[in-house]
Parts: structure tokens; sequence; C-alpha cells
């Protein structure tokens, strides 16, 4: 028992068990160097919580990652990041991933489930009440590319999707561009707000508003950029520019223009956002914003390793600047 009572020395704080099994530290600073005026009851209740400790260290720890969407180059990119800051911390991975677990009830039980430490939550689509009962819980985790804005108390990391939006918009009112249409992200997404308020801030600051005939909303795929850019570019008078929420609906949007016999960027000007590997494969090649998707999941296995360990964190919300990419699918108003 004296080898294992230093072990745990060691490795934990008296604060911990303290903290664990509800007694003073004082009181199991006693039990620890096997004082003899603690009741029976009370040193079994530390030296149970001392072999618990004794067992978990013993054990690797895993760290669950959930991604509720299929892993294309966007979330492929973040949970490939993940992986690897897991890996390179000697810590274990399980990856529940793909859009049939958006509607799974999976974090209710991971505060009751014994083989997970901690967790990783890339665009949670539970709500805010979700993620704080968990929080309640005790239950160590880090958002990543949260759906909603920063709660109180919950770690997260996030890309500077309003600076971004901004950026892009004050390239195009800088080609001349003033009639330019948005083709937003899901309206009950935080980078969807963000980033529409991004470009209605540069236009407002060029003295334009935003027509509500110039606004779509979409999901991010391909599919839906072509459709709603086929709408938007088949009105009269067209739009000069269009911005989208994402590299893959800048891509409907270069189909629709091409399907309608527009020469991009000789008639329309389109630009994106993410700065996938696809941007640079569109012809012409994509202007965008940069995400710094790799450093994001860098950041977030740091934080979560941190918590882990019982660290503070002296940020608990952090977002990292995002890049203009200027490339040839923008260019001065005709």
């Amino acid at each position: 028992m004296e080898r294992k009572i230093e072990n745990v020395k060691q490795r934990a704080s008296l604060r911990d068990i303290a903290a664990e099994t509800g007694v003073s530290i004082a009181t199991v600073s006693r039990v620890l160097n096997d004082h003899v005026n603690v009741a029976q009851r009370t040193r079994d209740l530390v030296l149970r919580a001392v072999e618990r400790r004794a067992v978990a260290s013993q054990r690797t720890r895993t760290v669950y990652v959930r991604c509720p969407y299929v892993l294309t180059d966007y979330f492929g990119l973040l949970v490939s990041s993940v992986a690897e800051g897991v890996k390179l911390h000697g810590l274990r991975l399980v990856l529940d991933a793909g859009e049939s677990g958006q509607g799974s009830s999976v974090l209710r039980s991971l505060p009751e489930t014994g083989d997970v430490d901690a967790a990783i939550l890339i665009l949670p689509p539970e709500d805010g009440e979700e993620l704080l009962a968990l929080s309640r819980a005790g239950f160590p985790f880090v958002v990543l590319d949260p759906r909603v804005p920063p709660l109180p108390d919950i770690a997260s990391v996030s890309a500077a999707h309003f600076a971004g939006a901004r950026a892009v918009a004050d390239h195009l009112i800088s080609l001349g561009h003033r009639d330019i249409a948005v083709i937003a992200g899901p309206e009950e997404w935080l980078a969807g707000d963000a980033r529409l308020a991004g470009h209605r801030a540069a236009l407002a600051q060029a003295g334009v508003l935003l027509r509500a005939d110039r606004l779509r909303h979409v999901e991010p795929t391909t599919a839906h950029g072509r459709r709603a850019a086929a709408e938007l570019l088949q009105g009269s008078p067209r739009p000069s520019a269009v911005v989208c929420f994402n590299d893959k609906v800048a891509v409907g949007t270069l189909q629709a223009a091409r399907e309608l016999g527009l020469r991009v960027p000789a008639d329309l000007s389109v630009a994106g956002f993410d700065d996938i590997d696809l941007a640079e494969a569109t012809s012409p090649p994509l202007t965008t914003v940069r995400q710094p998707l790799e450093e994001m999941g860098r950041i977030a296995v740091a934080q979560l390793i941190r918590m882990v360990e019982g660290q503070a964190l002296e940020a608990l919300h952090i977002e990292l600047a995002t890049g203009l990419v200027v490339r040839g699918s923008t260019a001065a108003v005709a």
C-alpha cells in the first residue's frame, strides 16, 4: 500500500482526491500519511479513491471525436488534424462520423461511459442546453467549429468568420462591384450568421444595402449553390458578383454561370470561403477565404489536454484569423 500511495502522490494532487471524495485536503493528507486520527469509514473512502486513480493512471486515455457529417475536404481536414494531435499526445481516439449520427443523443451518455475520458465535438448539431448539461456533468470536451455562439464555461475553437467574409466583400467592392449577391449558409449556423454579417458590414461601409432579392440561404453543397445561383443570375438586372458561403457553393455558382453562358470573371465575379483543395482546381481558380483548419484541430486537442490534466484555460473561446486568397474568379466590374 505504501508504494501505491507514493505513486498516487506523484500522479494526483491532494485537491483532486479531496474533490472526488468530498473530504478536506487535510483529511486526505492524514490518510495518505497513515495518521491514526481518521475515522475508518473516511480512511476507506479515500483509499478507494486512491485505488481508482491508480487503475485509471495505467489506462491509456481515450478521446471521443464526434463529426456527424460526411468526411469531405473540410471535415476531413479537421478530423485528420485532431487525430494527429491525439496520437502525438499518446492518447487513443474513438471516431464517430457520418450524417446518421446527427439525430442520436450520445452526448447524454458520455459522462457515464467508462472507457471515454474526454471529447472533441465538431460542429455539434445539439442545442446549447445539451452542451451546457454535458459541461455541468463535469465531462471535459472542446467544441470545434461551433454551430451556435460560444457558451459560458464551454471551450471552443473557431475561425474569424465575420472578418473573413468582410475581407472578401471588401475585395469585390474595391474592384468596383456594388450589385453583389450573397448565397449564405443555413440561418441557424453561427458561421452563416457571422459571414452574412461580415458581407453586410462591408456593403454598408460602401453605402450599399443588401437587398432581399440578392440573398439566398442554402445548405452548403454544390447542388444547392447551383440552384440558388441559377435563380439569382436569371433575374434582371443580373448581379455583377456573387459571394458564397463556402467553396462548394461557389463551385455550384460557377456551374450555373457556365450553363447560362456567362464568363467568369468577365461577366461575373465569384468568391467562396474555406480554401479547400477544390478551390484551386476550378476553372478559373476561386478567390476565397482561407480557414486554418489544421491549426484549429491542433489547438482543440491542446485545449482538451489541458482540461484533462486539470489545468485552467487562459482563453476559453479561441478564434483564429482567416486570410483572403485572390485568384482568377474575381475581376474589376465590366
